[in-house]
């Protein structure tokens, strides 16, 4: 894993707990840049289901950490779990 979302792999990688939950704000913080628009109103911006859009590296973030992203566009939190 690599790129600008390096932080957040890390993050999740080195997290115990089976279920984390981080606010966009929280995400922010530790990657040091705002999400893109799209992290805040496409849902398949976090799961990767999106089949018309280029794939992008970002969910290498926690998939390679062992995780899967459901988020919470209303509330602006993602709730990150351990892939069984």
């Amino acid at each position: 894993m690599s790129g600008k979302y390096l932080a957040l792999h890390k993050y999740l990688a080195n997290r115990y707990a089976d279920t984390v939950v981080l606010t966009f704000a929280d995400i922010e913080d530790l990657l040091g840049f705002t999400l893109p628009n799209l992290a805040r109103v496409r849902p398949d911006w976090w799961t990767g289901t999106d089949a018309t859009s280029a794939p992008s590296g970002h969910t290498d973030a926690w998939r390679l950490a062992n995780r899967t992203a459901r988020p919470n566009l209303l509330a602006q939190t993602v709730v990150f779990e351990r892939a069984t």
